[in-house]
């Protein structure tokens, strides 16, 4: 299945930004820019991750919206 054909694991209708590269539960591993920021304010950010649109969508998800000082790795392979 191709990028552009895929939709986000947890809503089932956006179009995923990011991919969880370490997800706890490998059903849940594309998120759409909603779930994506839904998930970084309930305080449960994708800690290692890989923006899927070429631009840095979720990195600047977080710094809008993470307090916490915890490090996030981008995964580039």
């Amino acid at each position: 299945m191709g990028a552009h054909s895929r939709k986000c694991d947890w809503c089932g209708s956006g179009t995923p930004i990011v991919r969880d590269m370490e997800p706890i539960n490998p059903d849940y591993q594309y998120w759409c820019v909603e779930c994506a920021r839904a998930l970084i304010i309930k305080g449960d950010p994708i800690e290692t991750y890989r923006e899927l649109e070429g631009e840095p969508i979720y990195g600047r998800l977080l710094d809008e919206h993470c307090a916490l000082k915890r490090f996030y790795s981008f995964a580039t392979a």
